[in-house]
């Protein structure tokens, strides 16, 4: 009887604002048949700082928020708060 733990990004979008959200799943194995799985979500705003995320979820925040995304997410923030 062998349990594992394993932990993996199986979901990620990009909305049309640039924002990327992704999903975590942490699965408990035993002997190759799952007993439970889990899920942890995040989000990412453009220009948010990376560091320590996943690389796959920086691969795709760096193929995303282009400058021009960038720019229209902080637009679209600062006049959500006027």
């Amino acid at each position: 009887m062998a349990l594992t733990k394993t932990t993996n990004i199986d979901q990620i979008t990009v909305t049309e604002n640039g924002i990327v959200l992704y999903r975590e799943a942490t699965r408990i194995m035993e002997d190759g048949k799952q007993l439970s799985e889990t899920y942890h979500r995040n989000s990412l705003s453009p220009s948010q700082d990376l560091t320590g995320q996943p690389a796959n979820v920086v691969a795709i925040c760096n193929a995303v928020w282009t400058a021009e995304v960038i720019a229209a997410y902080q637009a679209q923030v600062a006049a959500q708060q006027v």
